[in-house]
């Protein structure tokens, strides 16, 4: 009895202190200044270890967490759709919407990116119309949520993982502003001076035109507009917060301040523990150097975004590509606590390459330790990624075979295992039990460090553009060294077990 009288006193000095601090640092919830002490505070009432209990919604993996679990077992996420706004393309060619997630779970796919975004021919916008055909920010346009309805529970029946991206800047700016909601020209709910929101933007939203990006409370501080923001979220999390299967970022790439993106991290924290439920929200920053500042404010805020996604970095090409990366993993989240995610992968002839170097990417990521890895949408004449094409297929079927023979949840990137190695021509992975994989980004001939006291290993070759496994081999080892020679061309992975313990074939 006394114990609880104990924790029922401390319980009641901690949310003393809160109401304190809250009261003395700010008037209102919009100010971010005090967001980190915010979740310290919600740590300290016990709010994860509550909902950690439930084991079944998309979480950091228990035994490491540099990757995900869900429904309390670990999964490796991979993906490739040809939108990202997938939601608002219930008919997306050629067979609907739920043919395009079938399609992708099929072989091998599980994780999907979706933006909330309108900007596409036959997209919905959020928001209800009056007779006069002006928006009315009060009022709802069903279609638009019942579409995002939809994929969550299609994606909940699949077991694929959502990773929402709520402001996409791109429908900000340009011609899509001409057409958004929240243009002051398009709405009955405010006037231009009255919502500083210009009715014009010709520049690319990377020149920071529109000020609908600043108004929190620590930057201009705008109430009449956070109040139609908020509404949007809120309505958005009515829904998500349903689904287990939901991951958070703040924004598309964005270069705006870090304030907005701690505000919104912090609004979203709140409302989900309002529902006594885990989420788990990060931010997407533009910078493709990963060591810009612009980095810093996911990096070094780790109670408030529990994983990164580097997408960014899928700008970089080869071994670069790889450095970049793995500099990320060592040195930004070297405590092993954090998944780092790629939602989108570049590749296709717009941006990062071509489709092989896309492809390249794709094992890049999965070999440096990611926890996800999707290609980026795949368009017709404007291919930004592999998308769910033929080749992505194939990509994503042969990353589940090899993953029948390397568990990556207990293992490490061991690029330092392999000798005479030239620039981006393979990179290597090892289990603590030491099976290890060697991906070959175009053929090539590496030799790879063995135990000196030698053995017998076995080797198995996977030719990934055709999701096909060649016969194993067997090779003695003496030297300490192994030499490995890709059978082609193209890109390959060899699994090299030692003292023939290997999964079952």
């Amino acid at each position: 009895m006394k114990s609880k009288i104990t924790h029922f006193l401390v319980l009641l000095l901690l949310f003393s202190i809160f109401v304190l601090i809250s009261a003395s640092a700010f008037q209102s919830e919009d100010s971010d200044d005090i967001f980190t002490k915010y979740y310290q505070l919600f740590q300290e009432l016990g709010f994860y270890e509550q909902v950690y209990q439930d084991r079944n919604r998309i979480q950091p993996y228990t035994n490491n967490p540099r990757y995900w679990q869900y429904k309390n077992e670990p999964v490796l996420l991979l993906g490739g759709t040809d939108q990202d706004n997938l939601f608002n393309h219930p008919d997306i060619w050629p067979f609907g919407l739920e043919s395009h997630l079938d399609l992708m779970v099929r072989y091998g796919g599980n994780y999907i990116r979706n933006t909330m975004s309108s900007r596409d021919m036959g997209n919905e916008w959020a928001f209800g119309k009056n007779e006069d055909g002006f928006y009315d920010l009060n009022t709802w346009n069903d279609e638009y949520w019942d579409r995002f309805r939809n994929l969550l529970e299609m994606a909940y029946e699949r077991d694929i993982i959502v990773q929402i991206e709520i402001w996409d800047r791109f429908d900000f700016a340009r011609d899509p502003w001409n057409l958004n909601p929240f243009n002051p020209k398009n709405n009955i709910n405010y006037t231009s001076e009255e919502s500083t929101l210009p009715e014009v933007i010709e520049t690319h939203p990377i020149h920071l035109e529109n000020p609908f990006f600043r108004s929190t409370g620590s930057q201009e501080d705008n109430p009449l507009l956070r109040s139609f923001q908020k509404a949007f979220v809120d309505k958005m999390l009515s829904i998500s917060l349903e689904f287990p299967n939901v991951l958070y970022c703040i924004s598309n790439e964005t270069n705006e301040s870090p304030h907005w993106s701690d505000f919104w991290a912090y609004h979203l924290f709140k409302r989900a523990q309002g529902a006594d439920v885990l989420i788990f929200v990060t931010e997407m920053w533009d910078a493709w150097d990963l060591s810009d500042p612009e980095h810093d404010a996911t990096f070094d805020k780790p109670d408030m975004y529990r994983y990164v996604d580097i997408s960014q970095n899928n700008h970089q090409r080869g071994e670069q590509h790889w450095i970049n990366a793995q500099k990320a993993r060592n040195e930004r989240l070297s405590d092993g606590k954090r998944p780092m995610n790629s939602v989108k992968i570049y590749g296709g002839r717009i941006h990062g390459g071509e489709l092989l170097e896309g492809a390249q990417k794709f094992w890049r990521n999965i070999f440096g330790g990611f926890a996800t890895s999707r290609f980026h949408r795949s368009r017709p004449f404007f291919a930004y990624g592999l998308g769910l094409s033929v080749e992505a297929l194939y990509q994503m079927k042969s990353m589940r075979m090899l993953e029948e023979k390397i568990n990556f949840f207990e293992g490490e990137p061991a690029n330092d295992l392999l000798m005479n190695r030239e620039e981006d021509e393979a990179y290597a992975f090892s289990e603590n039990n030491g099976n290890t994989a060697v991906f070959f980004t175009d053929g090539g001939e590496v030799s790879l460090s063995i135990n000196p006291d030698g053995g017998t290993y076995r080797l198995k070759w996977l030719d990934i553009s055709n999701s096909r496994w060649l016969e194993a081999d067997t090779a003695g080892i003496k030297s300490g060294e192994l030499m490995l020679t890709a059978p082609g061309g193209g890109q390959w992975v060899v699994v090299i077990s030692p003292n023939m313990q290997v999964k079952s074939q």
